[in-house]
């Protein structure tokens, strides 16, 4: 859908003069938007439907301070957004794993930048104690990518392809099955995780937020069209700098960005958007490195069979930390 300043809230930007430096709120930006030419005025980003893309929601107005002014959310599965953007669909998505198989296939897109970790949980009803205990078992998962639970499999030496019964078509509804106590695990991505613990179901067994490896590598990162970029670097790196900054807006004021993801259809439960906000570090962009994360789950895709390039292959083919760098050092704290 198009935005339309009729549903902008200004407000939302405005308490966080400190993020973007400026002795008036949003000067900065305000300025960003003038000057040299961006070569573009329009970005399509995904809405997938999930909580943890509140950023992209929340980075509106500073895309209109930026100089945008078409900004399209367009509606795509979770599992397809990445090939959207290779198909020209999409200029910017999320992903974990979908960016690492595709730019191991030669798509044209790059990662860009890492948001945040920690947004993917792995429920199992009583009695299942761990990921090895899953041999056998029937595992659902719905938003979620199967390839982060591939990964977690054959770290404790299970065969995915094998030892797992995969619970996937929409139609068998897996949540439901879970939360019916009719399968026996569920790969949980957010707003998932918040309905499973409001319906009191199962248990946590793996949290990609507090267990390692997983935990210490981002979950969501920003993807980019070869074309796009290449095409319009200025505007590459004004749509990564307010994905940033309202990356930081998520982490400072987590009650807010959840009544705006609400407001604007991205899900309909208050408390599940504010408690994904809450829990999900959005923080964590600063801290963390996204080309180990690159490297970390290329290794571990390689030696599961999901890939055959060699994980520096991946990075020098599939990345771009150009823009991510000189604003690390623009809007270091």
């Amino acid at each position: 859908m198009n935005s339309d300043g009729d549903n902008a809230d200004p407000t939302l930007f405005s308490e966080y003069p400190l993020l973007c430096r400026c002795r008036r709120p949003c000067e900065c930006a305000g300025q960003a938007g003038r000057g040299r030419d961006t070569g573009t005025t329009t970005v399509r980003l995904v809405n997938d439907g999930s909580i943890c893309i509140a950023p992209l929601f929340a980075a509106e107005e500073l895309l209109r301070a930026e100089g945008f002014a078409d900004i399209r959310f367009v509606p795509i599965p979770a599992d397809r957004q990445v090939k959207a953007v290779a198909d020209g669909k999409l200029d910017f998505a999320l992903s974990l794993l979908e960016a690492i198989s595709l730019i191991d296939t030669g798509a044209a897109i790059a990662v860009l930048a890492g948001l945040h970790v920690g947004c993917i949980e792995l429920f199992a009803q009583e009695g299942i104690g761990g990921i090895s205990e899953l041999k056998g078992k029937r595992v659902g998962l719905q938003k979620a990518e199967p390839d982060l639970l591939t990964l977690m499999a054959a770290q404790v030496g299970l065969d995915p392809r094998k030892d797992i019964k995969w619970i996937t078509d929409p139609a068998a509804k897996p949540l439901d099955l879970f939360a019916e106590g009719k399968i026996d695990a569920f790969l949980g991505f957010p707003p998932e995780p918040q309905e499973l613990r409001a319906r009191h179901a199962g248990r946590v067994i793996v949290s990609s937020a507090t267990d390692r490896p997983w935990s210490q590598y981002f979950c969501c990162q920003l993807v980019g069209s070869r074309d796009y970029i290449d095409r319009y670097p200025v505007a590459t790196k004004r749509v990564l700098r307010a994905i940033l900054k309202a990356t930081d807006i998520c982490a400072a004021d987590p009650p807010r960005v959840a009544r705006r993801t609400v407001d604007r259809g991205l899900t309909p439960r208050y408390e599940f958007a504010l408690q994904t906000l809450s829990d999900v570090p959005y923080k964590s962009w600063r801290d963390y490195n996204i080309e180990d994360t690159v490297r970390f789950y290329a290794l571990r895709m390689r030696e599961a069979g999901l890939i055959k390039s060699a994980p520096q292959k991946i990075i020098a083919q599939g990345t771009d930390w150009r823009f991510l760098d000189e604003l690390k050092r623009e809007l270091k704290a």
